[in-house]
């Protein structure tokens, strides 16, 4: 039998070998009881030494208790025969079922019949038998077992040995033997798993270079999108062209419809140059004449100028035709093109349904062209600049919720609320009077006015009627006998629609009257207004405002 790699050969066991078990000269026993002299049991010239506990162990091919081989049972009787009188003691029986096992390296089956043992010391290369202390050679002084140096772990992974998922220790034949692939357990294949190796580590490196390379490409590139100056141009321009900005654009849309436009070279170079200005945020909307190809900055700069802004403004209290007037003017049409459009498209402008064929109405856009800074750039519609400007009298009226307010002012519609505030607007001239105008109007109306017995006798309707703008329209009595439902000097209560189209402040005062007793009101100057109760006291009032106009010279 061989031993596990030290490859092919018979060599019996001698006694004293490691492998062969400790036991000592006095306990050494072959199997069945047969020891090497034969039927004898070994001299038992010295003690035996202490043994380890006996574990009990199994034999699966008899189911039979066994004590564990190496160990076995043993009795002294003495120590009354020696080497040299070959005296014996003899050993006593073993129980039936109690025979230790042969060893499994001794080349024999264990014999449950008694069989005997093979003589190892008979043999050419045994072995020779064991000497008494007394008769033994000294032993050879042995050189020191050489211990190879550890070698350093190898890397098993797949990915490196160029293999599969294998262990290295399996042999690739199922019917290789371990011994067969000589004393390096890595066999012939070494040379081939170091080249493998290098290329795998090469593989990786160029792998690890490029993903560096190409994060840091990528990195360089996040950083300049996110934190680096933006693309713009340098210097004025030129090439002027017209941007239209909307209402309540903010910086991106802004800069957005400028790089679109071509005047700055990037959304972000505006928003920048938008930020880095004390002013920026103050861009209205409106429509912008402005060069191609310029900074940011300097468009932020012209953009705050008000001669850059081509906006149509409405102010306060503007009739419809003037309105109209001024669009024509900016969409450079003919006069008279926006007046026709607003009366055939009336209807499709986004009117609000009370709003739409109220009686006797002499325009029924009137009160719903918004005082506000629109955007008319050349070559647009007329009707598309209406549309937005109704759309900004809804959404104002809208926030005043104004149908609630007029059934608590005790009003038949929305429509005449709007009517209040275009007259508060007119005749209140400044915006500190507008909440008592607006409670003269109020108390005006009440049936038990015995003031003006209902009427509001206003001159701004009759100039609405005329298209004029005069302080002195002559006498009362010539005034009501002008036939036109909007003279409130012949009329009871309001007018059929308004007569202006009144700003955010007149529509509050018109909401939001302030109590008082008030039927009469007189504006001496513009910081000066003078309301009165009775005909009396405004007939003094009226006094008082014509000694001002002679001291101003008018």
């Amino acid at each position: 039998m061989t031993e596990y790699g030290r490859g092919a050969g018979h060599e019996p066991w001698h006694p004293e070998d490691p492998l062969y078990g400790d036991q000592g000269w006095a306990g050494q026993q072959a199997a069945h009881g047969q020891g090497p002299y034969g039927d004898q049991a070994q001299p038992q010239h010295y003690q035996q030494q202490p043994q380890p506990p006996q574990q009990p162990y199994y034999d699966d091919r008899q189911h039979q208790q066994h004590q564990q081989p190496g160990y076995p049972e043993q009795q002294h009787y003495g120590n009354d025969g020696g080497w040299d009188t070959g005296g014996h003691q003899q050993q006593e029986p073993v129980p039936y079922g109690m025979h230790p096992v042969a060893d499994p390296y001794a080349g024999q089956q264990p014999g449950y019949g008694g069989g005997e043992s093979p003589d190892y010391y008979t043999a050419p290369d045994a072995y020779p038998p064991p000497q008494p202390p007394n008769r033994r050679d000294p032993e050879p002084e042995q050189a020191p077992e050489w211990t190879p140096e550890p070698e350093a772990p190898e890397e098993k992974h797949p990915f490196f040995t160029g293999g599969d998922d294998r262990d290295d220790d399996e042999p690739e034949d199922p019917r290789e033997s371990r011994g067969g692939r000589g004393g390096d357990r890595r066999g012939g294949k070494s040379k081939k798993k170091k080249s493998r190796n290098g290329t795998a580590c090469l593989i990786v490196a160029v792998v690890l270079v490029g993903g560096v390379g190409g994060i840091g490409y990528f990195g360089y590139q996040f950083w300049q999108n996110q934190f680096g100056a933006p693309e713009d141009y340098a210097g004025k321009g030129s090439g002027p062209t017209q941007v239209e900005i909307p209402q309540g654009a903010g910086g991106y849309e802004i800069g957005s419809l400028l790089e679109k436009a071509g005047v700055v070279k990037s959304q972000g170079a505006f928003v920048a140059a938008q930020n880095r200005n004390p002013q920026g945020k103050n861009i209205q909307a409106g429509v912008y004449t402005l060069n191609k190809k310029m900074s940011a900055d300097n468009a932020v700069s012209e953009m705050l100028k008000p001669s850059s802004r081509n906006a149509l403004i409405i102010p306060e209290g503007k009739r419809n035709a003037w309105v109209y007037e001024q669009i024509d003017k900016r969409l450079e049409v003919k006069a008279g093109t926006t007046e026709a459009a607003a009366r055939a498209e009336a209807k499709n402008l986004g009117l609000p349904e009370w709003a739409v064929g109220t009686q006797n109405v002499k325009d029924p856009l009137e009160g719903f062209l918004f005082p506000a800074s629109y955007p008319v750039a050349k070559g647009a519609k007329p009707e598309d600049v209406l549309k937005k400007m109704v759309a900004r009298a809804n959404a104002e009226y809208g926030k005043q919720d104004i149908e609630d307010a007029a059934g608590k002012l005790g009003l038949k519609s929305p429509m005449e609320l709007i009517t209040v505030a275009s007259l508060v607007q007119v005749e209140g001239k400044y915006k500190h009077d507008f909440d008592k105008v607006a409670r003269v109007v109020f108390n005006r109306l009440k049936p038990n006015n015995t003031e003006t017995v209902g009427r509001l006798e206003f001159d701004s309707t009759v100039n609405y009627i005329k298209a004029d703008s005069r302080l002195d329209i002559g006498p009362v009595d010539d005034l009501r006998k002008i036939d036109d439902p909007y003279n409130t000097y012949d009329i009871k209560g309001l007018p059929p629609g308004p007569i202006s189209n009144p700003g955010a402040d007149a529509l509050h005062s018109a909401i939001n009257p302030k109590p008082g007793p008030w039927y009469y009101f007189v504006s001496v100057t513009a910081d000066k207004t003078l309301f009165a109760v009775t005909n009396a006291e405004h007939e003094q009032n009226r006094r008082e405002y014509e000694e001002e106009l002679r001291k101003s010279g008018q």
